[in-house]
């Protein structure tokens, strides 16, 4: 029963961590555009965030290590809400850009200490459960942020202060639950090379994910707002990329253990430049259609990371699993930086369009460096299992090491 409440405790905090950290994206879109930020500078922001998401992953292991998990736990949601206050109190984009530095630095840093603290407890009897509940308030906790858009006014003291309550209530599970914390692990090594040594196309292909999906999350928003939504709307827009990414997990994994998984990731990619046209063409077909234009997209473009990493671990041994998954985490996390910024620059002159005219060409040199991938090397018989990975720490790999070895014929 102990080891239940704590995870209740961990996942707990997930959800007020997902509901914090999300919510901000949209937020500061809808909020820049209303302050007079250019289309450009809302998306810097994004890619600031994940500047500091990407310096949170490398850092966290060993800041814990040094003070332990529930001091680096509340030092890493202190620099969130200190961030999150200090909106309304500097009207900049660069200052906003440095705030969002130490939101992307909270969430990375945070998901450190709570993954590896969950890695801790886990079991071989208990970690399927814990695993599959990882997976939900993960997602749950996203869709839940998006909506929040929808009730949270722009521009507003108090609607950041919300999201900066999330935050530091996110801290009161993990360090209130009796359980004592776990001996700290060694920081995976960050080498990147590894990746590209084991499978250039899982490389690209976690890279194009990466450039999807904080594409859409950090400009989805003025692109809501470009072609006529309004916030409620834009909420359910957000929310629906996130229901179809959760919707296609299971026919993703089946496809990705029954077939060659150079194919799926294919498959899913031409679908997603499918899936973009369609979102152009509906945005003047009303509020249902474009709400699922956005379901449909993220059905063909969620999967894409889990794919790619599962096609990565067929070629790694067990001792290289983690230092893979760090690896596969740092690619996409090059893709989340430059995507925002490089889609509102393209939105501002021309046009809400241009998002998803960016996204398809991503998806298609993804396609077109597949098909050339097939040709220098065949498909392995043994494959591991597919795996729904968050994209949260560089710990992430050790979660799901112990699945990824039950291998598959």
């Amino acid at each position: 029963m102990r080891l239940l409440i704590s995870f209740a405790a961990l996942f707990l905090s997930v959800i007020l961590l997902q509901m914090s950290s999300g919510g901000v994206a949209p937020l500061d879109a809808i909020s820049g555009l209303k302050l007079g930020f250019t289309t450009a500078q809302v998306g810097f922001l994004g890619s600031a965030h994940f500047f500091g998401f990407l310096i949170g992953c490398w850092w966290a292991p060993r800041l814990m290590g040094s003070v332990g998990h529930s001091r680096a736990f509340a030092a890493f949601t202190a620099t969130g809400a200190i961030g999150l206050l200090a909106h309304m109190i500097i009207i900049d984009p660069l200052a906003w850009a440095i705030m969002r530095i130490a939101t992307g630095l909270c969430i990375a840093g945070c998901f450190t200490v709570i993954e590896s603290w969950l890695q801790a407890k886990v079991t071989n009897e208990t970690r399927g459960r814990a695993m599959s509940g990882y997976r939900i308030v993960d997602m749950g906790g996203s869709m839940a942020a998006q909506l929040m858009i929808g009730v949270l006014e722009p521009a507003s003291y108090v609607s950041y202060n919300i999201l900066a309550l999330l935050c530091c209530a996110s801290i009161l599970p993990l360090t209130l639950t009796k359980a004592s914390p776990p001996k700290t692990p060694a920081a995976p090594r960050l080498r990147p090379m590894i990746a590209i040594k084991h499978s250039p196309l899982a490389a690209a292909g976690v890279m194009v994910a990466g450039l999807t999906s904080a594409a859409f999350r950090m400009v989805g928003p003025i692109y809501g707002q470009e072609v006529g939504l309004q916030l409620n709307q834009i909420a359910l827009f957000l929310a629906a990329y996130v229901l179809g990414g959760a919707l296609a997990q299971y026919p993703a994994g089946w496809l990705a253990d029954k077939y060659d998984r150079r194919w799926v990731l294919i498959g899913l990619s031409f679908a997603a430049v499918f899936s973009c046209g369609t979102a152009v063409l509906t945005s003047d077909g009303g509020t249902t259609m474009v709400m699922l234009g956005a379901v449909f997209f993220g059905f063909t473009t969620f999967p894409i990371f889990s794919v790619a990493a599962a096609h990565a671990h067929d070629f790694a041994t067990s001792e290289e699993r983690i230092e893979l998954s760090a690896a596969l985490m740092f690619f996409f996390a090059i893709g989340a930086i430059a995507s925002p910024l490089i889609a509102s620059s393209l939105i501002q002159a021309y046009g809400p369009p241009a998002l998803f005219a960016f996204l398809a060409i991503g998806h298609l040199v993804l396609v077109v460096f597949g098909l050339s991938r097939m040709r220098v090397r065949p498909t392995v018989e043994k494959r591991t299992p597919y795996v729904y990975a968050p994209r949260t720490s560089f710990m992430i790999g050790r979660l799901f090491r112990r699945q990824r070895d039950k291998r598959k014929r």
